[in-house]
């Protein structure tokens, strides 16, 4: 097999749950609105803004890229990351971005009262708690008397894998399942899936995608290559004294501690 005849196998492969699909399906206000109605069990949600890949700063450390961002009528900010893989602390993970998109959206001079509500939802192909639940809601309990507090971060887990009967089971199987649309309860999730998976303007469009991704991939590692061999260089130079460690890290963009601690992690 060729290699765009690959890419064009991969790209007719993928689903609502896969991080490329999502995001170009995300494009569509329709689409997040339906399904935060669905996942929020709120029939007369509006969403007034959408930014899939929304690309968040921040300069004292790891920056994240969401894989969508909504914006809703009563301003709430929303954050939805679709996930196949289970091999990460997803909890810790949601935390971050919660924390990170609050940052984000708080105006310089707000007070706490007035920094916007925000929603982290993860849809998972897997049970995040393993309890058997289509959906999670996560509370902060005081542990001295069970009273449930709020701080204005909800998280919400959505279990693809699990059918209960409910909406949000039914949407998740138009997620995951290759041949599952569901015109009457999900029209505008069916229409864009459809849109991906079965024209070739869409199916064109997804190849795009998975070319374009692949070649940041390559870019990307590229790039980290050189700069571990760049730090190589100078740890060696530190090692046989030609340049100070302040030197080295200097050159490497680093704080003295950082290139330390790369220094004591080099055989």
């Amino acid at each position: 097999m060729g290699n765009k005849a690959k890419i064009r196998e991969d790209a007719m492969s993928l689903n609502p749950i896969d991080d490329a699909l999502f995001v170009k399906m995300a494009e569509d206000k329709a689409f997040c609105e339906e399904i935060l109605q669905v996942i929020l069990s709120d029939k007369e949600l509006v969403v007034l803004q959408h930014r899939p890949q929304l690309v968040l700063k921040n300069l004292q450390g790891r920056s994240c890229v969401l894989d969508c961002e909504c914006i809703l009528g009563d301003g709430r900010h929303v954050n939805v990351e679709v996930q196949r893989s289970n091999a990460d602390d997803h909890q810790r993970r949601m935390r971050y971005n919660g924390s990170l998109l609050s940052v984000n959206v708080a105006n310089p001079g707000d007070k706490f009262c007035d920094v916007p509500d925000v929603i982290v939802i993860l849809i998972a192909q897997f049970d995040v708690f393993s309890d058997g639940c289509a959906l999670y809601h996560v509370d902060r309990v005081v542990r001295e008397s069970g009273r449930v507090v709020n701080n204005g971060l909800q998280e919400i887990y959505v279990n693809a894998v699990l059918d209960d009967g409910s909406d949000v089971a039914g949407l998740m199987k138009v997620f995951t399942q290759d041949s599952a649309y569901d015109d009457e309860r999900f029209p505008a999730t069916s229409k864009r899936k459809r849109l991906f998976k079965t024209t070739e303007e869409g199916i064109r469009e997804m190849c795009e995608v998975i070319e374009r991704n692949r070649e940041e991939g390559r870019m990307e590692g590229r790039a980290e290559g050189r700069i571990e061999g760049a730090l190589r260089t100078l740890i060696s130079m530190v090692r046989k004294n030609r340049i100070t460690k302040e030197e080295a890290a200097e050159e490497a963009s680093m704080s003295l501690a950082e290139f330390e601690k790369a220094l004591a992690s080099q055989p």
